[in-house]
């Protein structure tokens, strides 16, 4: 069955309603226990993996429209019923269907993550968008002859004062730990700038989400439970996780997280490269210097932080395979979720 005739055909059947007797065949045609929409819905394993995800949105975006469709019709009988009662019914007048906006798909995403480490005991903070070098370098241990630092690598703004948009929401663990001392539990969500040439991947603008957590005896198994807790809580509980050694200047000992790929569970598809598994984001132990920096004793204090991008979460949760499509504001594509 093709999703777009079914909306096509019911908007004009949903007009030609007049009885709430008429409403409710309408409802059980589409919503009943064997409408179209169950049967639909009991399509999906059928499908090729990798056409399961979007048809499955399809078919929720298909059930939403419904609901709200069955619900203004309601709301206009009874308003019919009304002004028939006192004799002030024009039939003349045409309905006009008026739908409830709702939130963008990265709002959804960074809403949902705050709420999972806000469970955890992590407090949400917000910084500012300009920044200095010092909270977006210096202080995080990113020394000056690092390519990130390079006028081809961050948006640096005119004044006196060297001024840049930030490129990672880093520099606000740099201003909690100078205004406040441990213990701390923090994630800050917010949008950055790099100055990335666009493509489905890439985006000069996006968002992401630091978390630092800073106290006396924090270790790496602290950071992997964590980190398990929440990518469960995203990806769901039958997913793997793996850690890779890396290099952050401000963590050390660093890692890159890993899940089994949710589309194909870890067998190799296109979505995870053949390879079984997926990056999600990247981790570590606060680096000494970074503490020396804020004034935090590390030879007392230790803690982990860990960022990842907003974008790439929701696009791994969804199935959305080009970054552009978050930022054109095409509704026909927002309305999915």
């Amino acid at each position: 069955m093709d999703i777009n005739e079914i909306l096509a055909q019911v908007d004009a059947e949903i007009r030609d309603i007049g009885t709430r007797e008429g409403l409710e065949e309408f409802r059980v045609k589409y919503l009943g226990r064997k409408g179209i929409v169950a049967q639909l819905t009991g399509s999906i394993p059928t499908l090729p993996v990798e056409e399961r995800g979007r048809f499955g949105q399809q078919v929720n975006a298909l059930k939403n429209k419904l609901s709200c469709l069955i619900r203004e019709k309601e709301k206009s009988l009874a308003d019919s019923g009304t002004k028939a009662a006192s004799g002030e019914e024009d039939l003349g007048m045409p309905g006009i269907a008026q739908e409830l906006g709702h939130l963008h798909p990265v709002t959804q995403i960074i809403t949902r993550i705050c709420d999972i480490f806000m469970r955890m005991g992590f407090a949400v903070v917000e910084g500012p968008e300009i920044e200095n070098e010092y909270n977006n370098f210096t202080g995080l241990n990113i020394p000056l002859e690092h390519p990130s630092r390079d006028v081809f690598d961050t948006f640096y703004l005119k004044g006196g004062e060297k001024l840049l948009l930030r490129s990672h929401t880093s520099p606000v663990q740099i201003r909690v730990m100078q205004k406040q001392k441990p213990p701390l539990a923090v994630v800050v969500p917010g949008r950055v700038y790099r100055p990335d040439a666009v493509d489905a991947s890439h985006s000069f603008m996006f968002h992401q989400i630091e978390g630092f957590l800073v106290d006396k005896g924090i270790r790496f198994s602290d950071l992997k439970g964590i980190l398990e807790a929440f990518a469960r809580a995203v990806f769901g509980e039958e997913i793997k996780m793996r850690f890779r050694p890396h290099f952050f200047p401000f963590t050390e000992p660093s890692a890159e997280v890993d899940i089994s790929c949710i589309i194909c569970k870890g067998k190799g598809c296109s979505v995870c490269g053949r390879k079984g598994w997926l990056e999600i984001l990247g981790s570590g132990m606060i680096h000494p210097n970074v503490f020396k920096h804020v004034g935090i004793d590390p030879e007392v204090y230790t803690g982990f932080a860990f960022g990842m991008g907003v974008e790439r979460i929701a696009m791994l949760k969804y199935g959305i395979n080009d970054i552009r499509l978050f930022f054109e504001n095409d509704l026909r594509f927002l309305k999915q979720f």
